[in-house]
C-alpha cells in the first residue's frame, strides 16, 4: 500500500514541475433581468508554486524506497 502511495506521489509531483498551472473555462451570469440572460464564458486559471511539486516528488522517492516488500 505504501508503495503505490509513493508511486502516486511521484507521478503527482513530476506533473506538477512540469505543468505548474492549468486553465477552465466557466460560465458566468453577466446579466439576469427576467427572462432575458447575458452570460459570458470566462477563463479561470489554477496556479501552484514548482517546489509543492518538488516535495511531493521527493516525498514519493523516501516513501518507495523506505517500503518494506
Amino acid at each position: 500500500m505504501n508503495k503505490t502511495i509513493g508511486i502516486l506521489l511521484i507521478i503527482i509531483g513530476a506533473a506538477m514541475l512540469i505543468w505548474t498551472s492549468f486553465t477552465y473555462t466557466k460560465k458566468e451570469k453577466i446579466v439576469d433581468a427576467g427572462p432575458v440572460q447575458i452570460s459570458a464564458d470566462r477563463q479561470k486559471t489554477v496556479n501552484w508554486p514548482p517546489y509543492l511539486g518538488g516535495i511531493l516528488l521527493i516525498g514519493g522517492i523516501v516513501i518507495v524506497a523506505t517500503s518494506k516488500k
